[in-house]
């Protein structure tokens, strides 16, 4: 019982929240050359004043990544353009299954094709999947490679290569 007891008093670390964002606050607007939200949370530990962070991703590659510094906590809502934090929140990644995130497979393309406007990483997924020939794939976010989102299909599997705004995954 004392077990159970110190688990669910034990201070739990926080994390940040990708596709959400914390909107007003604002003191500070910063580039991300990077496009990494892990450098906007860092920003945010290293200036005093910071309570909470908004990494908003870049709309096109001449754009680039914005950090917004904020001098309180404002409600989070939900929204694909961003991840959010508090001080002290780290990036974890999120998992969901055989996708990985911030992964890009660089090489062994034979086939690359623009997403449609609400098409996701899954919609990469699923094209390599229905193509015997695809063995892996990559999907970049909108912004990253162009203005739109980009899967790309592979006839080999490369190995793993951290690349913020990738998501790739292995099928066969």
């Amino acid at each position: 019982m004392l077990a159970v007891a110190a688990a669910v008093l034990a201070p739990r670390v926080a994390q940040a929240q990708a596709n959400f964002d914390r909107p007003g606050a604002d003191y500070l607007r910063a580039p991300v050359a990077s496009n990494d939200p892990a450098d906007c949370a860092l920003m945010c530990e290293r200036d005093r004043r910071c309570r909470s962070w908004t990494f908003a991703y870049p709309q096109a590659p001449e754009d680039g990544a914005v950090c917004w510094l904020k001098g309180s906590v404002p409600q989070r809502t939900p929204n694909n353009c961003c991840v959010s934090g508090v001080r002290g929140a780290g990036v974890l990644e999120p998992r969901t299954g055989a996708i990985e995130a911030s992964i890009d497979r660089f090489g062994g393309d034979y086939r690359n094709f623009e997403l449609k406007h609400n098409e996701g990483d899954e919609a990469c997924k699923a094209a390599c999947e229905q193509d015997n020939k695809c063995r892996a794939w990559t999907y970049a976010r909108p912004g990253y490679v162009g203005r739109n989102a980009r899967c790309f299909l592979k006839s080999q599997v490369k190995p793993p290569q951290r690349k913020p705004g990738f998501f790739s995954g292995v099928v066969r």
